[in-house]
């Protein structure tokens, strides 16, 4: 792929990795010409390719993690 849409400016972390290499990460990645989101998904060993996931804004993610510390609670 030459013409990336996106850029994955962090590497926060690898959620799991498959067989055939594929990782589930968090990353920090900017969508097209948007601002940076926490996203995550599946990606393939050279990151050339990625599966279906989700993104979080800086907004959302804090009530992610909002709701680790409750769960941890429990």
């Amino acid at each position: 792929m030459t013409d990336k849409n996106y850029e994955i400016l962090e590497h926060i972390a690898v959620l799991s990795e498959n067989a055939s290499g594929w990782k589930k990460e968090l990353t920090l990645t900017k969508w097209f010409d948007n601002e940076p989101k926490y996203d995550i998904r599946d990606w393939s060993s050279d990151y050339s390719k990625c599966g279906k996931g989700i993104t979080l804004s800086n907004e959302e993610m804090n009530v992610f993690m909002e709701c680790k510390s409750k769960l941890e609670e429990l």
